[in-house]
Order: structure tokens, then C-alpha cells, then sequence
């Protein structure tokens, strides 16, 4: 296959973006998205100009890292799928490819195709943990949950933290993100003490971030990688209405 690339080019932060087109030759098609990328850099290394910056690290759908908008769909064409799942099968001979960083305020790009995610670690390091004292490990059915609570915390706790729901929301909104890790603690035992101050906590920090209000369009679910259900977010509206209405804070 040979492929016409557009991609972003930025330096950094404070440096105007523009895009550069590339033609990539002899492509395989069973080569994954970034297999394809580290093809094209190689041709720019060989020329002696800079390889296109791009986020990555496991390369097997978990990390997150991959965060790439492709064609106008976080992650490409394929729901379901992280950027380095995705295969070049999916688009044919010929294409013209659109690749950009997310976009949003509360992302700055670092360079190229990377972008700042650290406002999702500060919205987890406000509340998204259970607080415990260490010590032995407690035996294992000390604490009973039922299977269908596990389930249901299981399928939350699937959120890598990518951003592409941030990415596919008009309003730039991580409500999904902060749903979702809310979620997996909120209908757990072990999450239910702090329940309260982890919904308010949590929601303030998305707040301070920067990101957007949730535009009730669904697009974040259906352009998650891990599908999460948009049930989640009904259960963070529900946690954070009980506890601003039972806060004892003046």
C-alpha cells in the first residue's frame, strides 16, 4: 500500500502548529497504525529531519498512550479499538490520512501529536482511591461483594485514561473519564466510605482543569476504546447530587 499522511506538526506549546503532508510507500497491510508511523520516521531519520513526536508504550490496547485523531475519530475508523490496534486493512491504496493531537484546553500539546493528559492524573490523585492502613493482606473473602457488583466495577474500571472521550466531546468534557473511576469504587464496599468527598473532590478538580460541560451526545461512549457505558456518568450525577446535598461544608 502507499498512503498520503497529514499530520501535526508543532514544536511546542507556545509554537504555531501547521500540517506537513508525507507520502508512506509500501506499506503492509497487516502493519498496526503505529508500525506504519515508525516506518514513516524512519524515512525522516534517513533524511536527516525530525521524526514525528507520537505517544506509545504498550502497544497492546492497555496503556492509553496511543492518542491519536485520526480522520476526524479518536483513535480511527474502528470502534472499540485503541490506535495500536488499529491495522492499515482498515483503510486502502491510495487514502489520504488526517492525523491530529486531541484537542482540547485542559491537553496542551508537548510536541507533534502529544499531548499533556496530566490533568487526568490530578483528577484521580483528588479522590479516585480508597484510603486504607496498610499492613497484612486481609483474608480474601473477608470482604464479600457480589458478582454482579464486581461486574459492574469491572467494567468501569476498564477506563485506560486515553482521552478520546475528552477528544470526541464538542465541549472537550471528561465526564466519562471521572464517571468511570468514580464508578468502579463507588458501588465496591471498600469506596463506600469516602463516597461523598470523593464525587465533590473529583468533580471540582475536573472543574479547575478546564474541561468542558457534558453535551449529553453520547459520542465520548461510542469513541471509547474500552465502550464504557454512559451509565456511569448517570451514577456520578447521582453521587455528586447526594453529597452536595448532605455536605456539611458552609
Amino acid at each position: 500500500m502507499n498512503v498520503k499522511v497529514k499530520v501535526w506538526r508543532q514544536k511546542n506549546s507556545d509554537t504555531p502548529g501547521k500540517m506537513v503532508e508525507y507520502q508512506v510507500s509500501d506499506v503492509s497491510p497487516d502493519m498496526s497504525f503505529l508500525e506504519m508511523f515508525d516506518v514513516l520516521n524512519d524515512e525522516l531519520i534517513h533524511k536527516g529531519e525530525e521524526p514525528v513526536a507520537f505517544d506509545h508504550d504498550c502497544r497492546e490496547g492497555i496503556c492509553g498512550m496511543c492518542s491519536m485523531y485520526i480522520n476526524g475519530r479518536p483513535h480511527g475508523p474502528e470502534t472499540g479499538t485503541t490506535t495500536c490496534q488499529l491495522h492499515m486493512r482498515k483503510f486502502n491504496d491510495g487514502d489520504t490520512i488526517v492525523v491530529e493531537p486531541w484537542r482540547a484546553r485542559a491537553f496542551p500539546v508537548i510536541k507533534d501529536l502529544v499531548v499533556d493528559r496530566g490533568a487526568f492524573d490530578r483528577i484521580v490523585q483528588a479522590g479516585g482511591y480508597v484510603s486504607v492502613n496498610t499492613g497484612s493482606a486481609p483474608d480474601a473473602n473477608e470482604i464479600l461483594v457480589p458478582r454482579e457488583v464486581a461486574d459492574e466495577a469491572m467494567d468501569a474500571a476498564q477506563c485506560i485514561g486515553c482521552g478520546a472521550c475528552v477528544a470526541a466531546c464538542k465541549n472537550a468534557s471528561a465526564m466519562l473519564f471521572v464517571a468511570a473511576k468514580v464508578s468502579h469504587l463507588a458501588v465496591l464496599p471498600q469506596g463506600k466510605a469516602e463516597q461523598k468527598l470523593r464525587a465533590e473532590r473529583m468533580v471540582a478538580q475536573m472543574d479547575a482543569e478546564g474541561f468542558g460541560a457534558c453535551s449529553f451526545t453520547g459520542a465520548c461512549s461510542v469513541e471509547c476504546p474500552k465502550s464504557i457505558s454512559l451509565d456511569h456518568i448517570a451514577r456520578l450525577n447521582r453521587e455528586y447530587l447526594g453529597a452536595k446535598l448532605t455536605s456539611t461544608n458552609a
